[in-house]
């Protein structure tokens, strides 16, 4: 008997105190919001290791260094939005096959590319990440402005990182 009355004791404990399991819950639209932002991270990452392998020609060096700071950024920024999903009780789902089905970045190309090429494909691809952080912005901040604010640093730090990589094919304007 008296196994069952701490354990009768316990479990009140526990629907009593308040903690992260009682917290704020992520509806569907928010869940599907932060998983579409959350496949297209973990595509850019896996695009940009691509570039990195691949990328040939003028600037090799100096370009293959910033991939890696693109992809470190993706990466971390996935699994902050994928953590901040957990938080909200919501299920991230980075599975290959989901990420491959629902990204909105066109395929990177295989085999060797250009570095001139490879500015404008990683331009491109930051941008449509960017675009899908700006799509569910609004929807998101109505419902959680904290992870509205998680959108905010991923949004500002890929616009910075499209700038600076784009300025490699760039001629100054007169």
């Amino acid at each position: 008997m008296a196994t069952k009355s701490t354990s009768t004791k316990t479990s009140a404990r526990r629907s009593t105190r308040q903690n992260a399991e009682g917290g704020f819950k992520a509806s569907a639209s928010l869940t599907d919001d932060l998983q579409r932002v959350h496949v297209d991270l973990i595509e850019l990452h896996l695009q940009g290791k691509q570039a990195h392998w691949n990328v040939v020609g003028k600037n090799f060096r100096d370009l293959h260094r910033q991939l890696d700071e693109i992809v470190q950024s993706a990466r971390e920024f996935s699994d902050e939005v994928a953590e901040r999903m957990r938080a909200l009780h919501a299920i991230p789902d980075g599975r290959s096959g989901t990420v491959a089905k629902n990204t909105t970045l066109p395929e990177f190309p295989a085999g060797e590319v250009d570095t001139a090429d490879t500015i404008d494909l990683i331009t491109e691809r930051l941008e449509t990440t960017v675009g899908t952080l700006r799509d569910v912005h609004d929807n998101v901040d109505e419902q959680d402005p904290t992870s509205a604010d998680l959108l905010h640093a991923i949004i500002q730090r890929f616009e910075q990182l499209a700038w600076m990589v784009s300025a490699e094919n760039r001629t100054p304007s007169k």
